[in-house]
């Protein structure tokens, strides 16, 4: 009875869909214009994607941080390294460049030697106040000499924050302001702005300009996301359909399966839109996802349809027939890949589970898109002519299923040994799989801003701000000598890591203070003495209130101070072990007892939520084996399929880690998504091949070598052509700028590849190798769910039908 449900079931689906055609298009058509108007809810990311949950302890340190000091990513470096700056013309320009920028509301203020200022002593009343180092706004060339001279000789001040201490190198440091630098205002700064301003004073001054900094980056990084999303779909389409000519040889069948996708690109913005998420780097990858993994679901429904008119010609007939007996195949196949994508809904970061939501959602929607789009414009259409079917009688179809099972027939050892030499090497180079929690790794190499940041860290070690943030327990407590001297002695200590910057925090303003009282003699920048800091700090009381570096780097109540270093682009290695370098020294010098000290900035947040995200997925991709494992007990209702079902899945999901460990590629979480999204996608191959092996079994009296071959001639062929389409489909991220988008999309493709091999081949030997223990009635007991549908189920379904 179970089975004349299921058949009866697809067949009044098949019935409901082909009676109320216009309906259907109607309802397609109101629910596409309804999801496209969710388009103008899609927002675009200003921030870098936060890996973690709000309430880890990463972020709930980094959020104190920002409660005390604000955005710290809010500084967008100008650099030049030419000396024809110090010319008068060139100095100009320069000055009235950072003067016109200071006038725009997204700029705080600016630090530039244009407008450069010194520490200077004066008796009556005693104070320190800070003067112009160059007080004529147009100074000649010997001015320009002298400036040039002291700033690189007498202003350690403003070492690496206006000059390189490595060479001639000088720099502007622009703060946005910090209610405006993580929202829209910001692009438009950058894009609209800042840019142009660069390019027309590096045309007409022959200036090189260099431009960095973590606002740059991001707004920089953002757009080329929102760029290669085009680039992305239209490649896709492009790549997939002309594939899909190649089989089919039929403009016709192409256009449709075009059409079919590009509506279910329109509904994925829509759900994206609907939903409120953001764009980010993964999110960005649902829509050509959904064309990659939608042209197998048309090229199944097609080919069925084809193949029917071709074995009776009766057009209502095979189009009913596609619908009842590719309907539920194409369903479970669509369930798994959406399993796959699932999963990472169960994880703890908030941007998987976005990515896990939308694709999963769009993944069923294709399936359903595609089963009411192909069946319905084909009823419209005339049958397909015989060139159309010509594709299905290729003499080279017929040579790679005699290819294949000649191998499986022949050759199963030399199958075996080839995935055991695979299996053996996969996992030596899985042992040298090294993490990666860079935030630049990924960004476009050959693209100017990433030059730049090169440049800023070969110059100023780093753009990359790391945070340490120190807590006196008492108000006014980081102005006490004994606090500015570990402080100092933790800078020194930050000075010797190589990776890292020259540190900034209000020590620069104290020594400097010190340097000024002696009448600017670069000698005496360093911390006073106690006696001399009874001399100094009736000059330093005028600076307390009006300096901007003592509000930037000592809270209003005195009890806070933070000190900024920046990095260079390191891997997470690298990061632990400066990160473990540094909090044995922090506690030697700062007693727990009396100060609270936690690292913390962007750089840091990212390389902690890199690794939490690979272990989240890692867990994700846990829970999709167990998933898929599940449905298919359930289906078949043997626990040696389930076995026999995984080895063929498994298998190049490690052949593809071992490759990583190999060609050097790191796990990191643009490229630990492969495992999930090629498990989901490839054990559609096995879904197919075993429920047609089950069926040829019945058929055939429990004949194992007959059903086998039977199964591998019936199904070789669409596992062969949908693995085809999407390997190519998945090469189309490897045009991407982004490193890990290329990863992503060749490690994929090449996964897949793998696996399609090992259901035509490795699980076809397993079957024939193993057919005593699982070939029988007791193990291959009646499936809770059918999975194709046969004619006899088509019979019997009829007489039922006709009693009723």
């Amino acid at each position: 009875m179970h089975k004349i449900f299921s058949f009866g079931f697809w067949n009044s689906i098949a019935r409901l869909i082909l009676r109320n055609r216009i309906i259907i298009i109607i309802l397609i058509a109101v629910a596409t214009f309804l999801l496209s108007t969710q388009w103008k809810n899609m927002r675009f990311s200003y921030t870098e994607a936060n890996l973690m949950p709000k309430d880890h302890p990463v972020n709930i340190s980094y959020d104190d941080f920002l409660n005390k000091f604000g955005e710290e990513g809010n500084l967008i470096l100008l650099g030049v390294q030419d000396s024809a700056l110090f010319t008068p013309e060139k100095f100009k320009a320069w000055n009235e460049l950072t003067r016109k920028l200071t006038s725009y509301p997204e700029v705080d203020h600016i630090i530039s030697p244009a407008s450069l200022q010194e520490l200077k002593k004066f008796e009556d009343p005693k104070r320190f106040e800070m003067v112009p180092v160059l007080p004529d706004n147009e100074p000649d060339s010997t001015q320009l000499k002298e400036f040039e001279k002291k700033l690189f000789t007498a202003l350690p001040f403003y070492e690496n924050l206006v000059y390189s201490s490595h060479s001639n190198t000088i720099q502007s440091a622009m703060y946005l302001n910090k209610e405006l630098v993580n929202t829209k205002a910001r692009k438009i700064f950058v894009l609209e702005e800042l840019d142009p301003l660069i390019q027309e004073f590096e045309e007409k001054y022959d200036i090189d300009v260099r431009v960095s900094g973590m606002p740059y980056i991001r707004t920089l990084n953002a757009q080329n996301i929102v760029d290669e999303i085009g680039l992305f779909i239209l490649a896709a389409l492009l790549v997939t359909s002309l594939i899909f000519f190649f089989f089919f040889r039929s403009i016709r069948a192409t256009l449709i399966s075009m059409f079919t996708v590009c509506i279910g690109v329109m509904w994925a913005f829509g759900v994206i839109g609907l939903l409120h998420y953001e764009i980010t780097i993964l999110t960005a990858l649902i829509p050509p996802l959904i064309i990659v993994i939608g042209i197998p679901n048309c090229i199944f429904l097609i080919n069925k349809y084809q193949q029917e008119i071709k074995k009776h010609g009766n057009q209502a007939k095979s189009l009913q027939r596609v619908i009842t007996k590719v309907g539920n195949a194409t369903l479970l196949t669509n369930l798994t890949t959406a399993s796959g994508f699932a999963t990472f809904i169960l994880t703890d970061s908030q941007l998987l589970r976005e990515f896990g939501v939308v694709a999963s959602i769009n993944i069923i929607a294709i399936f359903v898109l595609s089963l009411l789009i192909i069946p319905i414009i084909y009823s419209y259409l005339n049958p397909p002519k015989d060139r159309h079917l010509r594709h299905l009688t290729k003499k080279w179809i017929g040579g790679l299923t005699a290819w294949m099972e000649n191998m499986v027939r022949n050759h199963r050892i030399a199958i075996y040994i080839t995935s055991l030499v695979l299996l053996v090497a996969s996992i030596i180079g899985i042992y040298t799989i090294k993490i990666s929690g860079s935030i630049l790794e990924d960004m476009p190499h050959n693209t100017a801003f990433y030059k730049d940041v090169k440049f800023f860290e070969s110059e100023f070690d780093g753009v990359m701000p790391l945070e340490i943030l120190i807590d006196t327990k008492r108000p006014k407590g980081v102005m006490k000598l004994s606090t500015l001297k570990r402080m100092d002695e933790l800078e020194s200590f930050i000075q010797d890591i190589p990776e890292l910057s020259k540190p900034l925090s209000v020590n620069r303003l104290v020594k400097y203070s010190k340097q000024a009282y002696y009448n600017g003699n670069p000698k005496y920048y360093q911390l006073p003495s106690s006696q001399e800091r009874n001399f100094i700090m009736p000059y330093a009381k005028s600076l307390s209130s009006s300096e901007g570096i003592m509000q930037s780097y000592v809270d209003s109540t005195g009890q806070y101070a933070r000190i900024t270093t920046f990095m260079k682009d390191v891997g997470t290695e690298k990061m632990e072990e400066i990160e473990n370098d540094l909090l044995p020294q922090i506690n030697k010098i700062f007693p727990e007892d009396r100060y609270d000290v936690s690292i913390t900035g962007k750089a840091l947040l990212f390389q902690k939520g890199t690794n939490y995200l690979v272990k989240n997925l890692i867990i994700s991709l846990g829970l999709a084996i167990i998933l898929i494992a599940i449905l298919m007990a359930w289906m078949f209702r043997s626990f040696r399929m389930i076995i026999i079902s995984l080895v063929p899945n498994l298998l190049p999901l490690l052949v593809t880690a071992g490759v990583m460990g190999f060609l050097g590629v790191p796990i990191k979480p643009s490229t630990i998504l492969v495992f999930s999204i090629a498990f989901g996608i490839s054990v559609d191959d096995t879904i197919h091949f075993l429920a047609k092996y089950r069926q040829e079994l019945k058929a055939n009296n429990w004949k194992i070598k007959r059903s086998v071959y039977a199964a591998l001639k019936e199904t070789g062929v669409s596992m062969f052509y949908t693995s085809i389409v999407l390997f190519f489909g998945f090469s189309v991220f490897m045009i991407s700028s982004f490193g890990g988008t290329v990863a992503l999309g060749g490690l994929v493709s090449a996964t897949l590849l793998f696996a399609m091999l090992a259901n035509l081949l490795l699980l076809p030997s397993l079957l024939l190798s193993l057919e005593r223990s699982i070939a029988n009635k007791k193990v291959l007991k009646e499936p809770a769910m059918k999975i194709i549908e046969t004619e006899e189920d088509e019979k019997e379904y009829s007489i039922t039908d006709r009693k009723n």
